[in-house]
């Protein structure tokens, strides 16, 4: 199968070595990856701001570059949520819309598709895990918690496959970290205030890392955390799985 490797512009722009650590990931699987490199923004900006039509162009050139590929595999929760349910009432009446069916975050591909069960890197260190919400309602990659269903998290069980590592999760582990994109510039002291609680859950499992698998909520958490001094790291959950490849 050929893979077409999407890397959201934050990520390439301010988290590259997770879209390295994706590439890393995937290849050592022995996997057939290409990043096109004339790629660009999937929209997902526009539309949450109200902009809709302007995503559309965005669309469609995604649409053309990524079409070609079995599966569209990107590290991102939020675009790739965008791109599978968003795309086809973008680009309705245009044209049948292929790539919304192809696309996958990297840890459901790595889950569903690829069923990874073999050891994976090294990460001597107690982790806490964020589901994002994006993940969680749209993608199925846990259990939401208010559903009255079997529990599950495709993400916990990718990084048991980690060697030396120890995974707990928050009280309230699918609550939101605040972030949210456009929520966090137009309601600033609520996002604020929801990172601080989020944080102060996460540190309360006395965890050295917080892991997930979008970095626009690490980066929020992140930012939060470091105005208040807090020791805590955050990484992407493919540089966990990736560590020591």
């Amino acid at each position: 199968m050929k893979i077409g490797l999407f890397i959201p512009c934050y990520v390439d722009a301010v988290f590259p070595e997770v879209g390295v650590a994706t590439y890393k990931l995937l290849r050592h699987l022995g996997l057939d990856v290409e990043y096109p490199l004339d790629q660009t923004c999937c929209g997902q900006p526009m539309a949450n701001a109200g902009f809709e039509s302007q995503a559309v162009p965005l669309a469609e050139k995604f649409e053309q570059k990524f079409r070609r590929f079995d599966y569209i595999v990107a590290p991102s929760v939020s675009c790739t949520a965008f791109v599978r349910i968003n795309y086809p009432r973008l680009l309705k009446g245009k044209h049948e819309c292929e790539t919304a069916k192809k696309a996958m975050d990297v840890v459901e591909f790595l889950h569903d598709v690829v069923k990874v069960n073999l050891p994976l890197g090294k990460f001597p260190h107690k982790v806490s895990l964020h589901n994002s919400c994006h993940g969680v309602r749209e993608l199925g990659l846990s259990s939401p918690s208010e559903q009255n269903v079997p529990r599950f998290n495709k993400i916990k069980d990718l990084l048991q496959l980690v060697e030396g590592i120890e995974v707990v999760e928050p009280e309230r582990p699918d609550e939101c970290c605040g972030f949210g994109g456009m929520f966090a510039v137009e309601e600033t002291a609520v996002s604020a205030q929801m990172g601080r609680d989020k944080i102060e859950r996460h540190m309360q499992t006395g965890a050295e890392y917080v892991t997930g698998p979008d970095c626009s909520c690490l980066m929020h958490m992140a930012g939060v955390a470091r105005k208040q001094n807090l020791m805590i790291e955050f990484k992407h959950v493919v540089e966990i799985l990736a560590a020591g490849l």
